[in-house]
């Protein structure tokens, strides 16, 4: 199935348009919204993927590497899911991504440093369409995500730099 340009970004303002329709149904409903990035663990996710890529010496830039890449580690995604939960101010939609999204390239290459491993194996476009299909479109066009609104709330993020979240998950 080929998905029209822009059809996450369509689904999504749909989604959360109905969510947001919801608030005021009753006095007690509050309707929080977190927008979540590309999640960084060890133990799932693109991360996941790319840890054995890395430690076999054949890591690299996924696509041109000059698409955005916005990422959270998954310890302050749950700590941002609990402040939502408990902070009776926050309503609306939040950015759930760190405040500082890097290009794919500086991705990998902090990744490499990291683990001590070189980044100079490029995946071409064609290769990652070819193993994740449609799901290679989130990757290759990439979005610039800063989370305004979510720094505004008083959030305060333990892994605001991404060489410090990729030390945490690596070590």
């Amino acid at each position: 199935m080929m998905l029209a340009p822009g059809y996450v970004t369509q689904v999504c303002k749909r989604w959360e348009a109905t969510a947001l329709s919801l608030n005021g149904v009753a006095d007690d409903v509050r309707i929080v919204i977190v927008r979540i990035g590309v999640v960084l663990d060890q133990d799932g996710g693109a991360l996941a993927k790319m840890l054995p890529i890395f430690q076999m010496f054949a890591g690299g830039a996924l696509g041109s590497g000059k698409q955005w890449f916005s990422w959270v580690h998954r310890d302050d995604l749950c700590r941002l899911i609990l402040k939502a939960l408990t902070a009776e101010e926050m309503e609306g939609a939040y950015n759930g991504t760190a405040p500082t999204p890097v290009l794919m390239e500086e991705l990998c290459n902090e990744l490499g440093e990291v683990m001590g491993r070189p980044s100079w194996l490029p995946v071409p476009d064609f290769a990652l369409k070819a193993a994740l299909g449609e799901g290679a479109t989130v990757v290759l066009d990439g979005q610039q995500v800063v989370p305004e609104r979510t720094l505004n709330s008083g959030f305060s993020y333990r892994y605001a730099r991404l060489r410090d979240a990729l030390r945490d998950i690596v070590a």
